[in-house]
């Protein structure tokens, strides 16, 4: 287990304040001048070409701004093993990137060889938990690095799951050493859906150790006819702002906090006016403690 030993080699690698996702919509706008943000995260895929303009930006934009490398193609739990050349991308950019934070979602998306393109819920059970542990054991030694593991949105639930997701985490982290990145749009779209508890979800993970959750996501959601999808493509609705703040107070108000907006993308000012809300939302919640 790499508890001790990433601890002691990358202490405090923690971001300030509140970032946003970059893309390539807004590539302009940092290198046109400083953008007032606290950093910034990417989705790590986009970046594993040898060359190419978008690893061009970002390795400018690592100049000036903390970045996160979040992870959505590497599928932990699949059944059938993880793409081992994706981790080889994976590191090649932690070494080149440097990056502050590095990520990945507690899901699974390959079978019989072909990738899925997304984001498929575990069944939550000890079997799967001895998996995923060994798979995120194999990550972070290939990589020297703690990663992070993001509870993930759900339109189904498996009928003989053991846990709760948010039991599940907590366990992964006792064996692993990873963090958690806390979605809490995620935790609400969950609720709504499956009928769950989001505040209890949020105290069986505030009663980790202080640092365990090492990054929280806000993002927009879509209520369809039948179900809230997470669709990060508009504001966060009020009742995950309120979420949010729930969070503030069980973590505390320092974890560092993203807007995510993937599609229908606006201008930048938009996102930055996101930010400095989940930054005004947290701190009212420290000078209320």
């Amino acid at each position: 287990m790499l508890v001790s030993s990433l601890a002691a080699k990358y202490p405090a690698l923690t971001p300030k304040g509140a970032g946003v996702g970059l893309r390539s919509q807004h590539y302009a706008d940092f290198l046109r001048a400083p953008v007032d943000v606290g950093w910034l995260e990417v989705h790590s895929e986009n970046y594993f070409a040898d060359g190419g303009y978008d690893l061009h930006v970002l390795k400018q934009l690592r100049r000036d701004y903390p970045i996160s490398l979040h992870g959505v193609g590497l599928g932990l739990g699949s059944a059938e093993g993880y793409d081992t050349k994706h981790v080889a991308h994976l590191k090649r950019l932690v070494e080149t990137i440097e990056p502050i934070l590095i990520s990945e979602h507690l899901c699974w998306g390959a079978i019989a060889g072909q990738h899925l393109n997304d984001l498929l819920p575990l069944p939550l059970t000890s079997e799967t938990l001895d998996l995923v542990s060994e798979r995120i054991d194999d990550v972070q030694q290939t990589l020297q690095r703690q990663i992070l593991i993001e509870n993930v949105s759900s339109y189904v639930r498996c009928g003989y799951d053991e846990m709760t997701e948010a039991e599940f985490l907590v366990k992964l982290v006792s064996r692993t050493g990873c963090g958690i990145l806390l979605d809490v749009n995620n935790l609400y779209v969950n609720q709504v859906n499956h009928q769950e508890d989001a505040l209890a979800a949020l105290r069986c993970i505030a009663g980790l150790p202080t640092g365990s959750v090492g990054e929280i996501h806000l993002a927009g959601h879509l209520q369809s006819d039948i179900v809230l999808i997470d669709h990060h493509g508009c504001q966060v609705a009020d009742t995950v702002w309120d979420l949010y703040r729930h969070a503030c107070r069980l973590l505390g108000s320092q974890v560092p906090v993203l807007i995510e907006w993937d599609t229908d993308i606006p201008e930048l000012g938009v996102l930055l006016t996101e930010a400095r809300k989940a930054e005004s939302c947290a701190a009212q919640v420290f000078l209320q403690r």
